[in-house]
């Protein structure tokens, strides 16, 4: 009889920075896997203390944008199955139930797996709309893929299959509700520098109907409303956020049309 393979190993990978009041939870959460590595953007507070203490292995690095940290996380790991998570993220029991399955299994018949997020906001765990369930590619082989370049909203370019797991990552991303504006706003510049770089540029109809669009694509299409006034308050951040990313991708638009008229 054959003696039985040996259990792949696991890294967990998380950026972060200030991130002192949350990342104690998430490191707690992987203290299954084999590996925690925290890259770390020159944080003021005990972050990187925290996380030391942890037995996590901490690098410090500058800032390059989301996809390029996260990329250079996983390329930073000492195995090549990686889980990859935010510092305001956490692994549930379940979700952790069924990642601890598949990798006993050997991860089989998948380069990568995908997982429900569920996240709170205003102390309410958030289960429709389009914040749910919102699935997160995390779990997968490096050597079939990676994060890609973008500087916010990456995701992970992969080659091969992608299987699901049951149980959610938790994601506590906002305190209060100037944190949400604060970041709406932080993310709405770098999306509209992003395409603005790529070539893409805006007109008014983009601010009068796509925001009217996401509104009612996550009230009434993915059924917010059953989150009482908290699911109206998201919708209307919803739509303020894609209002926002065209105002200033319009702003950005417009020195190109001065300048080929000039030109003429």
């Amino acid at each position: 009889m054959s003696a039985p393979a040996e259990r792949p190993r696991l890294s967990a990978c998380i950026i972060a920075k200030d991130e002192e009041a949350r990342i104690e939870a998430c490191l707690a959460s992987l203290a299954f896997c084999d590996e925690i590595i925290v890259v770390d953007s020159h944080s003021t507070d005990r972050t990187a203390a925290i996380c030391a203490a942890a037995g996590a292995r901490v690098v410090a690095r500058d800032w390059p944008g989301f996809g390029p940290q996260k990329a250079f996380a996983v390329s930073a790991a000492a195995y090549d199955w990686v889980l990859c998570l935010d510092a305001d993220e956490r692994v549930s029991d379940e979700l952790r139930s069924a990642i601890e399955g598949v990798r006993d299994a050997g991860f089989p018949g998948h380069a990568g797996w995908s997982m429900p997020r569920c996240s709170q906001y205003l102390g309410r765990w958030i289960r429709h709309g389009s914040w749910y369930p919102d699935l997160q590619m995390r779990l997968f082989d490096r050597r079939r893929g990676n994060w890609n370049d973008a500087p916010v909203h990456e995701k992970v370019l992969l080659e091969g299959s992608v299987g699901r797991l049951a149980g959610d990552l938790e994601h506590l991303p906002y305190e209060r509700l100037d944190d949400h504006l604060r970041t709406i706003d932080k993310y709405t510049t770098l999306m509209a520098e992003s395409q603005h770089a790529r070539g893409k540029r805006a007109g008014v109809h983009h601010l009068v109907f796509n925001p009217l669009a996401r509104f009612l694509k996550f009230y009434v299409l993915r059924l917010g409303f059953l989150e009482g006034w908290r699911g109206f308050l998201l919708a209307c951040l919803a739509a303020h956020y894609v209002r926002l990313k065209y105002a200033k991708l319009l702003a950005l638009s417009r020195p190109d049309e001065v300048r080929m008229r000039e030109k003429d």
